[in-house]
């Protein structure tokens, strides 16, 4: 059994890694941060003109028609090259919820747009802090219309449309709930810019004063559209964590290569050795479980679930320690603003985050693994 990408996928990897490296250096994620633009508006129109954010949307709905593996090399592409792009808002989340759940209207109008990267787009479920529970979904619907407000919301303040967790019939349980989808241009929709770790990736407060909505998918059904949906960001957002891990580790090697103390490279040191080498057993691990949860996700297995969060544990642990022991190699250099460690650091906090903490995807995982043996 062959449990690498095919030779055309790695053949799509390596025109992405070229596209990136000419079209996103670090300079042009400092460029972010220090500027006044939220993203890479030129590199956000270039990876949809060259096909990338639509390579796992049908073609019917313009997107290549490619498929779920080839989206996740794009994704570790991404997340190697930090770049300062909506993609997991709009594709890994709002284009794969309507794909699932959309109706041939919804789907006729809004695929095409995110996946040429017309249109951008954002999940927002977020109310409170900690875990999204139904318990603690607040945010009302009634007549087709949403009132309420949800912090944080990632890409909230450049979306144009969002898929929001509301509660359309009052109580706490999951039944209540329902997905929406909301043109947030519309009057009715205040947003409030919030800091956050990484400024590469905004984030926003949306409020909802009687916005407009319209149902995705089927009234009660909320929250096994939103559970499923995270599931597959979870794997795709972990290939973006696992190529912010090698890029890490690469950075780390390469200085311990270059940099000399007492009249040797700092690479001979056995405390360096000690920290490259756990770095590289903690990334490989990473892409071990990386690759069950691209196989999960491309066929539709029923380990889809375990695989998500086995990948989400692994990948978000991954990249946070690269990222870390990447600026420790590096030594006091590392912490300077001058060096591009920080940027990755920075990146591997958000992304441990964006879709529910580490806790939260341990107790998932567990609590799949219990009912997998139960069965």
């Amino acid at each position: 059994m062959d449990f690498e990408f095919s030779a055309e996928q790695q053949q799509l990897k390596e025109q992405a890694r070229r596209y990136l490296a000419d079209k996103c250096p670090t300079t042009a994620v400092r460029a972010i941060l220090e500027g006044s633009e939220p993203f890479d508006r030129a590199l956000w129109q270039g990876l949809g003109e060259m096909g990338f954010l639509g390579a796992a949307i049908p073609e019917e709905y313009g997107g290549l028609g490619l498929g779920y593996l080839e989206l996740c090399v794009i994704a570790e592409e991404l997340g190697r090259a930090l770049a300062p792009v909506p993609v997991s808002s709009s594709i890994f989340l709002v284009a794969e919820i309507l794909k699932a759940a959309g109706s041939e209207e919804q789907k006729q109008r809004w695929l095409p747009k995110l996946a040429s990267g017309e249109v951008i787009g954002t999940l927002a479920s977020v109310e409170a802090t900690g875990s999204v529970r139904p318990s603690n979904v607040a945010l009302s619907a009634k007549a087709g219309t949403l009132t309420g407000a949800k912090s944080p919301v990632l890409d909230g303040d450049i979306a144009d449309i969002a898929i929001v967790l509301a509660r359309h019939a009052p109580g706490k349980d999951a039944q209540g709930l329902s997905l929406y989808l909301v043109d947030l241009n519309q009057s009715g929709i205040e947003r409030t810019v919030l800091d956050t770790i990484d400024p590469s990736r905004s984030q926003a407060k949306i409020a909802f004063n009687g916005a407009a909505a319209e149902l995705v998918g089927a009234a009660g059904d909320g929250w096994r559209l939103y559970e499923e949906a995270l599931d597959r960001a979870a794997i795709l957002t972990g290939f973006e964590q696992i190529g912010g891990a090698d890029k890490a580790l690469e950075m780390g090697r390469d200085y311990a290569l270059q940099r000399f103390a007492f009249g040797r490279a700092i690479g001979s040191f056995q405390a360096i050795k000690h920290m490259l080498a756990d770095m590289y057993v903690s990334a490989t691990l990473a892409r071990s479980n990386g690759y069950f949860g691209a196989y999960a996700l491309s066929t539709g297995s029923a380990d889809l679930a375990e695989a998500a969060a086995t990948m989400r544990v692994s990948s978000t642990k991954a990249f946070q320690h690269c990222a870390k022991n990447n600026i420790q190699v590096h030594g006091g250099m590392g912490f300077t603003w001058a060096m591009d460690c920080h940027l990755y650091y920075r990146r591997s906090n958000l992304l441990a985050v964006s879709l529910g903490g580490l806790n939260e995807w341990e107790d998932k995982l567990i609590d799949r693994l219990r009912a997998k043996n139960a069965a």
